[in-house]
């Protein structure tokens, strides 16, 4: 059954490390942002993850940036907007939480949750136990479901904790960040545990990074979950080739999908495949 139900597609969409050096494609200003998320929208995706950034570039978790930008996805599409709370390495608590003050109209449909410390590249993405439920605590109150981001096995074991204490519900929707420099690698091992291993009834997203990415569309959909692409996970259509921004990669990972027999979940359907209310 669960190969049948609609494919969710989520286009991450900036990123905190990708540049403009590395790709002219990638999308600063909330214009920008919105167009492309119209694109992706168009193209298959039901849900954009957003991170912002300043004027130069700079990765920023700014409330204001974040109500720019979800103001001009809005009245673009109907696409629905998952904010990051990861902001970049090395991120305050209290700056990673700007877009969480968003109430009203403003308010993003989803917020993503990391569930733990981990080497990232040669950084460490530090997510002491402390932090996460205070993150935690500020979806709640605002009334979202997190996206329970897991980049290694012990993240969903720290998922199933943070419930028994009282800060997340169960069943929930995983993402599965595999091939982080660091982290559990991209392989079909690692997503068939990890899938495996969440708590019964849970949804899951998988954003495999770099050369993995396009692929594993292809295994999420055999699988019966849904996939994550973007120009903040991977900015290659294929060995060489950029894409021409991040609904280059949707319309690729649509047709992924397709031909592995699952049809694309519209922004409605991934509401309600995702418990988002």
């Amino acid at each position: 059954m669960s190969a049948m139900r609609p494919m969710v597609l989520t286009c991450a969409m900036v990123g905190a490390e990708v540049t403009r050096e590395q790709t002219p494609y990638l999308p600063i200003t909330a214009e920008e942002i919105a167009e492309d998320a119209a694109k992706c929208r168009e193209a298959g995706a039901a849900m954009v993850h957003i991170h912002v950034r300043t004027a130069t570039g700079a990765p920023s978790q700014d409330t204001e940036l974040f109500r720019a930008a979800i103001r001009a996805i809005r009245r673009r599409c109907d696409v629905l907007v998952q904010v990051s709370t990861g902001g970049a390495v090395g991120m305050s608590a209290e700056e990673r939480c700007g877009p969480l003050k968003l109430t009203g109209p403003d308010r993003p449909d989803m917020a993503t949750l990391s569930t733990g410390t981990v080497n990232f590249g040669n950084d460490v993405f530090s997510n002491p136990r402390p932090l996460i439920r205070e993150i935690a605590t500020r979806i709640k109150t605002l009334g979202l479901k997190p996206e329970l981001e897991c980049f290694d096995v012990g993240m969903i074991d720290e998922a199933r904790a943070l419930e028994k204490e009282g800060f997340i519900s169960l069943p929930a929707h995983f993402d599965f960040v595999l091939g982080v420099g660091g982290a559990l690698a991209a392989s079909p091992e690692a997503l068939d545990f990890m899938r495996s291993y969440i708590p019964a009834g849970s949804t899951w997203t998988c954003a495999a990074m770099g050369r993995h990415q396009l692929p594993f569309v292809e295994l999420s959909a055999e699988r019966g979950g849904n996939a994550r692409v973007g120009l903040e996970d991977n900015i290659f259509l294929s060995k060489g080739v950029l894409a021409k921004g991040n609904h280059e990669l949707v319309a690729d990972a649509a047709k992924r999908a397709q031909a592995r027999g699952r049809r694309l979940a519209t922004p409605q359907e991934a509401r309600e495949l995702l418990r988002l209310g």
